[in-house]
């Protein structure tokens, strides 16, 4: 079966409208009544006043963006519903993160995650891990956003993929370079809305193509009749992507290390939970964030596994959401795609908006520390602008030839994020931990698995990330034994922080564990 993904008149219309409306609403949103500008804080932190509704919302904006629609969505045209692990087991990590690591953020008042491993450890552990992730975000995730939104612009309009990243890096810098993390989180609340609801129409639309005139369930009894591989949940050891997902090691093994790297530790997810106006506002917004993740599947994987059957001629999974749009109906299928583009531009705000806090803040600030706040900010907007055009010329080289950029994030990022993982659990819950442990923890991360994936080629990458992190936790401990304690110079002494939570937040953890129980049970 073949679908028309172009856009029709109508379609472009509406996309042309939504755009406008949205670039005149990130301009309404970050007008600046003071009259000596916007300093740090607004510009990096939106005042540090943003509302629970505005942090999730934002959060899952900043998400699912095109690694996650798009990257997923052709995961499940490759894999089936088991990369569905990577959402529901995130709805955890973000309780977790919620109750037990945030409070420590924000009790330190940082901007950044590097600002916070100075004051635990040093100005070496900051410095590097800095620059480490300014090198991730240019290389790895700006590239992979501005690639794999050229790729969807290209599949639905028609619209040269070169073309559609660099439409995408100007809507970026129209929207957001003014305004800063302000417009970015409250005009989420816009996309993350006509996502959801878009991609459950989508959902909707491929059940009843499935079901041919019989309805969504007759779809959703055929989908799982012909392809009922795709609905396996844990992957045996003879599956073909048991490699992309080993069993049961999903569950138990590394891809907690990767949900607690990108969740806890990630600047540019975290950075909206800096900006709350208080701990309970930062906690009601990841039970937020972590109630949508619960909904991800069915928004992003259901289209890519239906694709199988409807668009079974695809050239790369990737295209599998773009293609499956050529269901909407005309008129509609403009919106969501403008909806589905804005989500991508958010993202790269977030991830431009959060590169230019690390290199202003951490980087600029330690060779011009006695500079004007409106000097700080004029750094960070040029930061951001030199990251996308970086990014442009690096997006087609790096990421052109791999048929499934989400697999490639994950598989380049597990190099690192066992030592990351390591490096803030100890400094947060063990005061021993030293500066020197932290670095060799880094070190570590990068060697052991670059070791391990030459020496155990057939050991699957999450396994990987899994003995790497424990490797990683020993070599920490070992080296800490030997060095300063936590009172010394380089090894600050975690403040005392109470963990209790309100009555709200603790009811809504108990609620996600016991759907994503109740999911798990329905699948096995």
């Amino acid at each position: 079966m073949n679908f028309e993904t172009t856009l029709s008149t109508l379609d472009s219309g509406v996309f042309i409208v939504y755009v406008a409306g949205l670039l005149i609403l990130a301009l309404w949103i970050s007008r600046n009544e003071k009259s000596e500008g916007a300093n740090t804080e607004d510009y990096f932190l939106a005042s540090k006043a943003l509302p629970w509704w505005a942090i999730g919302a934002s959060l899952i904006a900043s998400n699912i963006s095109a690694e996650q629609i798009i990257g997923m969505s052709g995961s499940g045209y490759a894999l089936g519903m088991a990369i569905a692990s990577y959402e529901w087991m995130a709805a955890i990590t973000l309780i977790l993160v919620g109750k037990y690591m945030l409070p420590i953020f924000l009790e330190n008042k940082i901007f950044t995650m590097p600002q916070y491993l100075q004051q635990r450890y040093d100005t070496r552990v900051k410095t590097v891990m800095a620059i480490f992730w300014l090198a991730v975000y240019i290389f790895v995730n700006l590239t992979a956003v501005l690639w794999l939104g050229g790729l969807a612009i290209e599949t639905v309009a028609g619209v040269d993929w070169m073309y559609g990243m660099i439409f995408l890096a100007v809507f970026s810098i129209a929207y957001s370079l003014y305004g800063g993390l302000k417009a970015v989180a409250y005009t989420d609340i816009l996309q993350v809305t006509l996502l959801v609801f878009g991609g459950l129409f989508l959902s909707y639309l491929a059940l009843d193509a499935l079901g041919a005139g019989s309805g969504i369930f007759a779809g959703f009894t055929r989908i799982t009749t012909e392809i009922p591989g795709h609905f396996d949940m844990i992957l045996s050891p003879d599956h073909p992507n048991y490699m992309s997902l080993p069993g049961l090691s999903v569950l138990i093994g590394g891809m907690w290390v990767m949900n607690f790297s990108y969740w806890g530790f990630n600047q540019y997810i975290i950075q909206r939970a800096l900006a709350a106006k208080n701990i309970k506002e930062a906690q009601k917004g990841i039970a937020f964030a972590a109630y949508l993740k619960l909904l991800m599947p069915l928004i992003v994987v259901l289209p890519g596994i239906a694709a199988v059957i409807l668009q079974p001629d695809l050239t790369a999974p990737d295209k599998a959401y773009p293609s499956m749009m050529a269901l909407m109906p005309e008129g509609i299928k403009g919106l969501v795609f403008a909806a589905l583009v804005a989500a991508i531009v958010s993202s790269l705000a977030s991830m431009t908006n959060s590169i230019s806090t690390i290199f202003t803040m951490d980087i600029y600030h330690k060779f011009k520390p006695n500079q004007s706040e409106q000097h700080y900010v004029r750094i960070g907007r040029m930061a951001a602008l030199v990251s996308l055009c970086i990014a442009l010329v690096v997006a087609e080289p790096l990421l052109g030839k791999f048929e499934q950029a989400f697999q490639y994030i994950q598989e380049f990022t597990g190099f690192f994020t066992p030592g990351i993982v390591v490096i803030f659990v100890m400094g947060m819950f063990w005061k021993r931990t030293t500066s020197n442990g932290a670095l060799a923890a880094a070190i570590g991360s990068a060697v052991f698995s670059l070791i391990l994936k030459f020496a155990w080629p057939s050991l699957p990458f999450m396994d990987r990330v899994g003995l790497v992190f424990l490797t990683c936790l020993a070599l920490c401990y070992l080296v800490s034994l030997k060095g300063n304690t936590a009172n010394s110079d380089s090894c600050v002494d975690i403040k005392s922080i109470s963990f209790t939570t309100e009555k709200s937040f603790n009811v809504a953890a108990l609620g996600i564990t016991l759907i994503l129980i109740a999911l798990y049970a329905a699948w096995w």
